[in-house]
Order: structure tokens, then C-alpha cells, then sequence
């Protein structure tokens, strides 16, 4: 249960109204409110903030190099583990940086490691790298040439603020004790790819393990330019569910020498809705949705199976394993009553995203210097989607945020979300991104985010 280590500092804004519209941020930037931690380094950390008053102007500046390498990824997007054009585009992105470069064995990822001047710890920052299975319908002039696939989660736009930020910080090399360890991922959406990773031995990349990980998000739901995080749960985990109810074959006018699965399909669908209300605590959120139903082959054959498909999502860890069991219980039960059999599937999906509370509110204090306190929030809720970056929150001290970028006149519920085929991000918003990207890396590095925790 998140505790009060989860909380954000108090000084934290929420998370707009989506009625406040979707209008670029403007950037400013304010002093913090508090004294940052020290760097063991450099002995403050005045040389550092003079470093973060420029980045916003130097991402700026590669404003048109970042939206070239998107728009190059976006008309040319892979699905999965293997994404052989990409990785190649994005060497190509960060050749010449003086970077310790490596690919995957069994996916195309590229991990890259810069060295600073000085020993420290390490920080990772990540961007995931495939697309989604899907046409795209945006008619942007640089729309995806592949047949059913687009980046229709923005991890183009993920990689190019990834890029952004190490030409960044590779011209702070003198400027850095420690090492940034770079995660540019496939197979984000479904295939585990941060998972694959890490058994590749990404901890270890940069010799030793990193000690925060932090990764961005885009997301139109959120006002352009605003970054988007809490401490705690932020996303959910995600749970493939399977039934397969058996009865018994026969003619549709005599169902009485059948054994019709399709109502007791029906009876398991609508009790898995009322499982979610009288089994699990109103202060837990679990969704469960049957989203794919399929049986029979005409209008006068009873058949000897029906399917659900759905998924599973909670947001801790004990709840997914007691609902999982209930689920399996409920569907055995329902069928054993009828005489009839169900085959429960559960594919294991990706664990809740929590976010260490002290690093988000690091984190957010960061965005808060760079942005001004207007661009950045504190999320009421988590969202109820998934992230294989979960896999490395669970091992490294870390979080996530969401980077808005909600289309210019069109409010956030109404903009085309993640996953549409009509989703379009506002391409100006990776200027803070990139700068955030390196802003957080910086601070990490300089002692801020482990004196966060003593404050």
C-alpha cells in the first residue's frame, strides 16, 4: 500500500483539468524552493544549475535534427523485438559521440554508455523503439510507408528525445562524475523487450549497476510540454486471459440434446464484472475486460466451445495474484454447475510500473526548476495501461513520466489517444523532453536525487 515515502512534496501542483485545453507550456524557469542536495564532486551544485539554465536552449536548438529523426522513424516503423532499420537509424543518430556502443544478441537494441570526466554513479535513461500493428489514418505528410504498422504510441518521438538528450550530455562530458547508460528498447508493446535486456545484462553494461533510471513517456492526453508523474503506482500490470468453456454440440432447435456454452460464457463474463465489485476492496482498482467473444459458425448449429479473450489489470502485486485465482475458481465453478468444463489461460503479463517515491519527487522538482511549476504536475491516479520500463523499475531506483503532447486546439479528451490509428503528438513538446531527459541525468549524477531521500 503506498505510504507517505510515495507522496510528493506539498508544493506539487495536480494534474490539469482536461478542460484547461492543450496549449504549449510556455517554458520558464523558476529557482527551487529548496536547496538542492550536494554533489560529493563538485562540492555544490552551482556549476550544475548553471548547466540546466541552458539546456531548454540547446534542445531548442535541436529541435529540427530531433523532428527529422522522428519523422524518419515514423515513416518507417517496425514491430516487435527485431527492428533491424531502426537500430540502424538510431547508430547512425548517435555515432560520433564518443559513446560505448552495443547491440542485442536476441533483439535489435542498442545500449550506449557515456563516461564522464570524473568517477560517480551511473543513471539510465531509456526510449523504447517499436511500433504498433495497425494502418495509420493521421494524413500527416510523413505517415508510415508500411503497410499495418504505425507509431502509434509516440516511441519515435521517444527515441528521437533519447538522441536529443546523449548529444546533450556528451558535450557535459567534462562536466559529469559518473556515466549515463543509454536504453534505446524493442518490444515494448507486448513482446518484453526490457525484459530481454536485462537478461542481456544492461545493469552491467556500464560496469556497474545503475543507481536511478528515470524514462519518458508521450502522451496526448496531457497539455503540450507538461510532464506527468507520482510517486507510486503509475501504470498498471497487464494479464492475458484465456477461457475456453466446453459443452456439447447439437441442433439449434433442440437445445435440450445439447449443451450450450454460450450462455454459461455469457453467465462467466457478467461474473467477472460483479467479481470485481464484491471480491477485491473498492481502495484496490482492478479491471477486468472481456474484450473478444467468439463461438459457433451459423444460426441453427449449437457449438461444443465458446472463447473469451480479456485482459487483467491491478495495481499491486498481491491483488493480481489473489484475482487471478478467483478468476479460475469462478469459470471452473460456473461450468462444473452446468456440466460442463472451462479452460483457464493466464499469460503472465508486465508488473505494476511503480515509481520510487523519492526519485518522482526528485524528479518533478527537476522538471520544476527547468519548466517553471506550470510545467509539470503531480497525477491524481495512476493509468491503467502497462510498461515493460517496469521490468527495470522493479530492479533500479527509478520512474517514469508522461511528456504531453496534446494536438494545438483540441482539448485532451478529445485528441486521438495512445494505440489509435488516428493519433497525432505535438511535435514541439520534445524540446522540453529532450532537455528533461538530460536535466534529470545531470542532477542524478551531481548527488540530488540520493539527498532527496533525506529531506
Amino acid at each position: 500500500m503506498p505510504g507517505d515515502c510515495q507522496r510528493l512534496a506539498h508544493r506539487r501542483r495536480r494534474s490539469p483539468s482536461p478542460s484547461a485545453g492543450c496549449e504549449l507550456i510556455a517554458i520558464g524557469r523558476l529557482r527551487p524552493s529548496a536547496p538542492f542536495g550536494v554533489s560529493p564532486a563538485a562540492g555544490d551544485t552551482a556549476g550544475v544549475t548553471d548547466t540546466l539554465t541552458s539546456l531548454l536552449d540547446e534542445a531548442r536548438d535541436l529541435y529540427d535534427d530531433a523532428v527529422g529523426l522522428r519523422r524518419t522513424l515514423h515513416r518507417a516503423p517496425e514491430i516487435g523485438l527485431h527492428l533491424p532499420r531502426t537500430q540502424a537509424t538510431v547508430l547512425d543518430a548517435i555515432g560520433g559521440l564518443g559513446l560505448d556502443v552495443r547491440t542485442g544478441e536476441s533483439l535489435s537494441s542498442v545500449v550506449a554508455v557515456l563516461d564522464g570526466a570524473r568517477p560517480g554513479p551511473t543513471v539510465l535513461l531509456r526510449g523504447d523503439m517499436d511500433a504498433l500493428p495497425l494502418h495509420e489514418d493521421t494524413d500527416l505528410e510523413f505517415a508510415s510507408g508500411t503497410e499495418d504498422a504505425m507509431h502509434a504510441c509516440g516511441h519515435d518521438t521517444h527515441v528521437a528525445m533519447l538522441a536529443g538528450a546523449a548529444r546533450l550530455l556528451a558535450r557535459r562530458r567534462e562536466e559529469i562524475a559518473g556515466r549515463v547508460l543509454f536504453m534505446f528498447q524493442p518490444g515494448e508493446e507486448g513482446c518484453h523487450g526490457a525484459k530481454h535486456m536485462l537478461e542481456e545484462g544492461l545493469l552491467e553494461a556500464a560496469g556497474e549497476p545503475p543507481t536511478g533510471a528515470f524514462a519518458l513517456h508521450i502522451s496526448p492526453m496531457f497539455a503540450s510540454g507538461t510532464i506527468n508523474l507520482r510517486g507510486g503506482p503509475q501504470l498498471a500490470s497487464s494479464d492475458l486471459l484465456r477461457i475456453t468453456v466446453r459443452g456439447r454440440g447439437g441442433h439449434a432447435s433442440m437445445p435440450h440434446g445439447a449443451n450450450d456454452p454460450i450462455p454459461v460464457a455469457c453467465q462467466i463474463v457478467n461474473a467477472l464484472q460483479t467479481l470485481v465489485t464484491r471480491r477485491t476492496s473498492v481502495f484496490e482498482p482492478v479491471v477486468i475486460t472481456i474484450a473478444h467473444i467468439s463461438a459457433g459458425t451459423t444460426s441453427n448449429i449449437i457449438p461444443e466451445t465458446a472463447f473469451l479473450e480479456g485482459t487483467l489489470r491491478t495495481l499491486s502485486g498481491q491483488v493480481r495474484s489473489a484475482v487471478r485465482g478467483h478468476i479460475r475458481r469462478l469459470a471452473e465453478g460456473i461450468a462444473a454447475a452446468h456440466e460442463m468444463t472451462a479452460d483457464v489461460d493466464m499469460e503472465v503479463g508486465y508488473p505494476v510500473t511503480m515509481n520510487d517515491g523519492p526519485f518522482a519527487g526528485f524528479a518533478h522538482d527537476v522538471a520544476a526548476e527547468l519548466l517553471g511549476d506550470a510545467g509539470v504536475a503531480e497525477m491524481d491516479t495512476p493509468i491503467m495501461g502497462a510498461e515493460d520500463f517496469s521490468y527495470v523499475l522493479e530492479r533500479v531506483p527509478g520512474a517514469m513520466a508522461f511528456l504531453g503532447a496534446c494536438p494545438p486546439g483540441v482539448a485532451p479528451e478529445e485528441a486521438a489517444p495512445n494505440h489509435s490509428n488516428r493519433a497525432i503528438f505535438d511535435e514541439p513538446a520534445m524540446v522540453n523532453g529532450v532537455a528533461t531527459y538530460a536535466a534529470v541525468a545531470l542532477r542524478h549524477l551531481a548527488g540530488d536525487s540520493v539527498d532527496a531521500t533525506r529531506r
